[in-house]
């Protein structure tokens, strides 16, 4: 209780959710000593694959015996989700602590709560200065309140697509613009580019980043990966190859998240890890609420014997990479849908192809989804369409057959709350 009321009253301090500008956590770091300047960093930046590739190069630090700090966003069920230091999430208490502390120096001037977040997880990480802080950038990267740190480790920019178009001017809603927003300021260290969805793309960023004076690499030119018989894949870079095991997530894009990050690693020239370290790591990633197979609780008995999934993916090019999964599989594919009213509901539903029945479901406590009868009304070009209020009646609602797989997906916000159903 005492968590969720300092959370309300920090939710206050700024009439915008976003207000893209770093002045305001500049000066506030600037009242608690700069702790953003004590920190070993690896920042990730890009449209889909961030928090999987954390996640995976969290797993693999872990069987190296070095400690993490992580920054992440949104959270799935929880706040603290944001918050791991010394390899473990946040409790309440200590929280709501850090979070006062925060309070008490900002003085009840204007500042978005992300910044306020970002500010409190800078000041704790600081007290960690040998952990490998793995910080996920917010909507852009240029104006975003993580992009006040002075140097780091490495950058990772990941697959980079159309999202959030609503935050840039209408003449300005490219995808060069979102390219030059989160890899124009990028420090000098190392970047790390993850395999892009077209070469336009990585051709622009590479041009982007042609003055940054960092160590390079990128995806098909500097590493690699091929999946072989046998359930292994074949990692490759410049500093030779590793024969892997599949990892314990799911999906042909995860196998790239999981490549980028080994890449990441292994090009920052003061970490030492072995290639034992990364086979046993990449079977222990935990990646919530990424094509995350629930097998157990309240929804899980719902389908009984057919298989349940959850998925955040809310864009384009997340919608083409789970396309692509649920094709390799040879069964009926049922989708529950739920989506904010920002996003582009026609395009990301058309990437999905074969699919036997689609339901489309309210997002609870979310006052920016839209409502599920209206995006089911504006889905008029896809057959085999019902509207149901919740998840459990549209579970209920769906004809399966043996080994059909239901997937929830369409955003990160629906899927915390069905994790928090079941």
């Amino acid at each position: 209780m005492k968590l969720q009321k300092i959370v309300s009253r920090l939710q206050e301090l700024h009439p915008k959710e976003i207000d893209l500008s770093l002045d305001r956590i500049q000066n506030l770091c600037k009242r608690l000593g700069n702790p953003q300047d004590k920190l070993k960093a690896i920042s990730i930046v890009g449209t889909n694959g961030k928090y999987s590739t954390i996640q995976a190069m969290f797993a693999i630090l872990k069987e190296a015996n070095l400690k993490c700090n992580i920054y992440t966003s949104p959270h799935i069920k929880k706040i603290n989700e944001r918050f791991v230091f010394n390899n473990q999430e946040l409790n309440d208490d200590d929280l709501a602590s850090l979070f006062e502390e925060i309070e008490k120096a900002n003085n009840n001037e204007p500042i978005t709560f992300f910044e306020i977040l970002t500010t409190a997880y800078f000041l704790k990480a600081s007290q960690y200065p040998d952990n490998i802080n793995l910080i996920e950038t917010g909507l852009f990267h240029r104006f975003d309140a993580t992009n006040i740190l002075k140097n780091n480790l490495a950058s990772v920019v990941t697959s980079i697509g159309l999202d959030h178009l609503d935050w840039l001017p209408e003449n300005e809603q490219t995808i060069e613009k979102i390219i030059y927003e989160k890899t124009s300021t990028l420090l000098n260290s190392n970047i790390i580019v993850a395999k892009q969805s077209t070469k336009k793309i990585t051709d622009n960023i590479k041009k982007t980043i042609s003055s940054n004076n960092s160590n390079k690499v990128f995806y098909n030119e500097n590493y690699s990966f091929t999946v072989r018989e046998n359930n292994f894949f074949y990692y490759e870079d410049q500093l030779g190859g590793i024969k892997l095991p599949m990892p314990n997530v799911k999906g042909q894009f995860q196998l790239e998240n999981i490549s980028t990050a080994i890449a990441t690693l292994r090009s920052i020239k003061n970490f030492v890890i072995k290639d034992t370290q990364i086979q046993q790591g990449i079977i222990k990633i935990d990646s919530i609420g990424r094509l995350q197979e629930i097998k157990s609780g309240k929804l899980k008995d719902l389908v009984k014997e057919n298989k349940l999934f959850v998925d955040g993916s809310h864009n384009s090019l997340g919608a083409k990479v789970l396309n692509e999964y649920l094709q390799s599989l040879d069964c009926n594919k049922h989708i529950i849908l739920g989506m904010m009213a920002n996003k582009d509901h026609n395009d990301y539903i058309s990437y999905f192809k074969g699919i036997s029945t689609l339901t489309t479901i309210d997002i609870p406590n979310q006052p920016n989804s839209i409502k599920g009868k209206e995006l089911k009304d504006k889905l008029n070009n896809f057959t085999n369409i019902i509207y149901k209020e919740t998840v459990q009646d549209a579970i209920s609602s769906i004809p399966v057959k043996e080994n059909d797989i239901i997937l929830i997906t369409g955003s990160l916000y629906l899927v915390g709350e069905v994790l928090n159903v079941n």
